[in-house]
């Protein structure tokens, strides 16, 4: 069975969140989740990057996005899963996982 390449943004920015105080940067959150996740789906392919929400590319999801998180004041870093908000500062590996699973992954014993 062949699976669509999901799509994984961190968003955040290069100061940690106040309120995540003794938390790793996003930009760290964003490294350890890839190299986690490529760990537990060593055959199956993700893409994941990191986007800067006070520097974001110039593709217009990831402007919008971004000016929403300033806007709404949220807390980061945040990961989006196919568009989908799956962890808010505190990032949880479980339940990243529990979403790729979802999308079909299968995760190593």
């Amino acid at each position: 069975m062949l699976l669509k390449e999901i799509e994984i943004e961190v968003y955040g920015a290069e100061q940690i969140c106040a309120s995540c105080v003794n938390l790793p940067s996003s930009k760290d959150t964003c490294e350890w989740l890839e190299a986690a996740l490529k760990r537990k789906f060593p055959e199956q392919s993700f893409k994941i990057s990191y986007v800067d929400m006070y520097n974001p590319p110039e593709k217009l999801k990831q402007k919008t996005f971004a000016a929403k998180m300033i806007e709404e004041d949220l807390f980061y870093p945040l990961v989006l899963i196919e568009d989908e908000i799956i962890a808010e500062g505190n990032v949880r590996l479980k339940k990243v996982v529990e979403t790729l699973e979802r999308y079909g992954y299968k995760g190593q014993l």
